[in-house]
């Protein structure tokens, strides 16, 4: 797998199949980029689970937290890392011993590890590195677009909109 450049499908592939996203790194201060990727992913209809032992036993936005993705006692679908690409490798290998495996292991921006990507992808799990879920998921569905930023996809369909805040889905083709 290159992982210098993923094709839209992929990154579709990999939204569309899972359900539950754990975020490694996940904080309940506002200003932090993984808590508006949490609620934004969490907005979009995931099940969404904090991972943080300061976090432990409490909630945010009124999902689950646990301490280690090993205390989750539930099927996880993707691993999202809010950690460095060094403190990542880590991360990859405790989800590598989830039962059943997530189906996804995604590295936020900027954190690349490529010898651990490799290890998830030897036991069939797809790796998405350096890139972001929420802006993926607004850029695929054309609600990044809402803010003037160049999506770089196009659609011949007009939009379904629904009733109260607007947000679309990545299932539009």
């Amino acid at each position: 797998m290159n992982h210098d450049s993923y094709s839209d499908d992929y990154i579709r592939a990999v939204l569309q199949s899972v359900k539950t996203i754990a975020v490694v790194g996940a904080s309940a201060n506002a200003a932090r980029p993984s808590y508006f990727v949490f609620k934004y992913m969490l907005a979009r209809g995931y099940r969404m689970i904090a991972i943080n032992p300061g976090l432990a036993g409490k909630e945010l936005l009124g999902a689950p937290c646990y301490a280690t993705l090993r205390d989750v006692p539930e099927p996880i679908d993707m691993v999202d890392i809010f950690r460095n690409s060094e403190a990542a490798g880590a991360v990859v290998d405790e989800a590598l011993l989830l039962d059943p495996l997530p189906k996804a292991i995604w590295m936020q921006l900027s954190v690349r590890n490529d010898d651990a990507a490799a290890r998830a992808e030897a036991k069939g799990v797809k790796v998405v590195m350096n890139r972001c879920p929420k802006i993926e998921y607004g850029r695929l569905s054309g609600e990044i677009g809402w803010t003037g930023v160049n999506s770089r996809v196009l659609f011949s369909k007009k939009p379904t909109l629904m009733p109260g805040f607007q947000k679309f889905t990545i299932d539009r083709r």
